[in-house]
């Protein structure tokens, strides 16, 4: 009787391994935070340059203001992101990497991990990332297959699960209602009009996805 409840358990047990998501077991414990295969990295915005101007026209939330995102890797003990960085356009590079820029320049960094419900999704998502590895950095934001920025490269890795929305882009104060003075003179220089209300994402659209839960900071 003890021989055949023992092999029961066991059974159930190698039953419950077996039927857990393919990326449940991707863990790694790194600055005292555990990281999960798929989850989200976003980095503070600043209120100045690039970093501000993207926040001042996009920014939902007092607490909610981030500039940059990326899906991260877990490798064995080893955490990458794949993103597309303004630096290097896109790339998957050891998260120590990009913990040691963004110190340097004193931005905080969020973790968000999606909802029970999306978890199926992440596999595909990093394989379609990983795709899209080399791609220069989309300076324009106007939305492109060749070129890809930040928000823009997220949202496609998780397109075919449909987890995040296109939606009208804004390059306008809110506190003004005006295009904010930094993008009518970035455009300028690129010798374009200000692409208002083109399809678009951003990283605190991101964010603010119902399907995404805040985990802590790194």
């Amino acid at each position: 009787m003890k021989k055949q409840l023992f092999s029961l358990l066991t059974f159930l047990g190698l039953i419950s391994i077996f039927c857990l998501p393919a990326n449940a077991q991707e863990k790694v414990l790194y600055h005292q935070l555990e990281i999960q295969n798929g989850d989200l990295l976003f980095v503070g915005a600043k209120p100045d340059q690039l970093s501000g101007a993207i926040n001042r026209v996009t920014q939902r939330d007092a607490e909610i203001s981030f500039d940059h995102v990326g899906i991260l890797e877990v490798s064995g003990s080893e955490v990458y992101i794949l993103h597309a960085s303004t630096e290097n356009g896109s790339v998957r590079e050891p998260l120590d990497s990009l913990v040691a820029r963004t110190k340097a320049k004193d931005k905080e960094m969020v973790l968000y991990r999606l909802s029970e419900e999306a978890q199926s999704s992440i596999p595909t998502a990093i394989n379609l990332a990983k795709n899209m590895l080399g791609k220069p950095y989309n300076w324009s934001y106007v939305l492109n297959d060749s070129t890809l920025y930040c928000s823009d490269f997220v949202e496609r890795a998780f397109r075919p699960a449909s987890i995040f929305n296109l939606e009208p882009m804004t390059f306008k104060n809110p506190e003004t209602g005006e295009t904010d003075s930094f993008w009518v003179e970035f455009y300028e220089k690129l010798d374009m009009e200000v692409p208002e209300g083109k399809l678009g994402c951003n990283p605190n659209g991101l964010a603010a996805n119902e399907k995404l839960r805040r985990i802590g900071e790194l």
